[in-house]
């Protein structure tokens, strides 16, 4: 069982004490309240529940200290036995005294039951504290050592590391030198064999620089010719597309130009048939509009050519200003 569960069992032995606690005391006001009424004179009857009330207190005092003193580990010494077994032998007496006065064993058994079970659970409860509280100081100890130990293997195992590094590390310094003087060995070796290649290597250069430096005189008179007729022949390709550039831009103007000249054409016709005797079509009405919105004619004047409002008209003026400026943008994208 770990401290946990330990910890939780003493929740729970709390928890039940206190409420054997509190109902013993309950209990214990609502019988000895009216056997003190009883022998308490008429004008002081209120005064019946303060003495159960009074040894209920110390009931409380003593549980409450009795578990905290075996929760530190500690003893109060012999007044709080005398003061629980007292509270207790009061309890039990002022709860039986009313049913022995009037000799009823029965009810003597019955209002005894609560006393004696107070008596028993405080004396149970702080036995089982001391017990807790001794279980969590040997849990608590085997924990420390247990930390103790691992700590000790933890030192051991560092030591024993730092020795083999130790002993590692020599070891590959040995190595290290005893290869360096062996790279050095084989490099001396090796500076000779190739000073010998060198000097062989630098004859056979010389003897093919001869011929590859006539090879290249000939390619590169090769590559100056093949340069040249590259040159001209990309200067040829680029006057072509520059022509046919000049030709497609004239083309796109000279249609841009119809275009403009037919829309002239068509704004010109729909604005020359004059004022509307009656209101026109829609599509009709719209086609003028737009035509009156491109001359720049203003709005009455447009709507007298279509015969529509002035309110009608001025809604679709607006539209146009809308619609005018992302037209303008996608002519200039395209």
């Amino acid at each position: 069982m770990n401290s946990v569960q330990i910890r939780s069992a003493e929740r729970a032995l709390s928890v039940g004490t206190w409420l054997i606690v509190f109902g013993a005391m309950l209990y214990s006001v609502l019988t000895v309240t009216p056997l003190m009424a009883a022998h308490t004179a008429d004008e002081w009857d209120w005064t019946a529940p303060i003495l159960p009330l009074v040894v209920d207190a110390a009931v409380v005092i003593v549980v409450r200290l009795d578990s905290v003193l075996a929760r530190l580990g500690g003893h109060g010494g012999r007044w709080p036995v005398v003061l629980r077994w007292m509270t207790g032998c009061m309890t039990l007496a002022l709860n039986v005294a009313d049913s022995a006065l009037r000799k009823d064993l029965v009810g003597v058994a019955v209002h005894a039951v609560a006393p004696l079970l107070l008596i028993v659970t405080a004396e149970t409860g702080l036995a089982y504290r001391k017990a807790i509280t001794a279980a969590l100081k040997g849990l608590e100890a085997e924990r420390k050592a247990e930390q103790a130990e691992r700590e000790r293997v933890a030192v051991e195992r560092r030591e024993a590391a730092e020795r083999r590094a130790r002993e590692e590390r020599e070891h590959a310094e040995r190595l290290a030198r005893e290869q360096r003087d062996h790279e050095a060995r084989l490099a001396r070796e090796q500076a000779e064999r190739e000073d010998r290649a060198r000097r062989e290597e630098r004859e056979r250069a010389e003897a093919i620089e001869r011929e590859a430096r006539a090879e290249r005189e000939r390619v590169e008179q090769d590559r100056e010719r093949e340069c040249l007729a590259r040159e001209q022949a990309e200067r040829e390709r680029e006057q072509r597309q520059r022509a046919r550039e000049r030709e497609a831009a004239q083309r796109i103007e000279n249609e841009r130009r119809e275009r403009e000249a037919a829309a002239a054409r068509e704004r010109a016709a729909l604005l020359a048939a004059g004022p509307a005797v009656e209101k026109l079509p829609e599509d009709r009405a719209r086609q003028i509009v737009t035509a009156a919105f491109g001359a720049g004619l203003p709005v009455r004047q447009a709507a007298e050519l279509c015969g529509w409002s002035v309110g009608w008209v001025s809604t679709r003026y607006q539209e146009l200003r809308d619609t005018t400026p992302a037209r303008a943008f996608e002519g200039a994208s395209s």
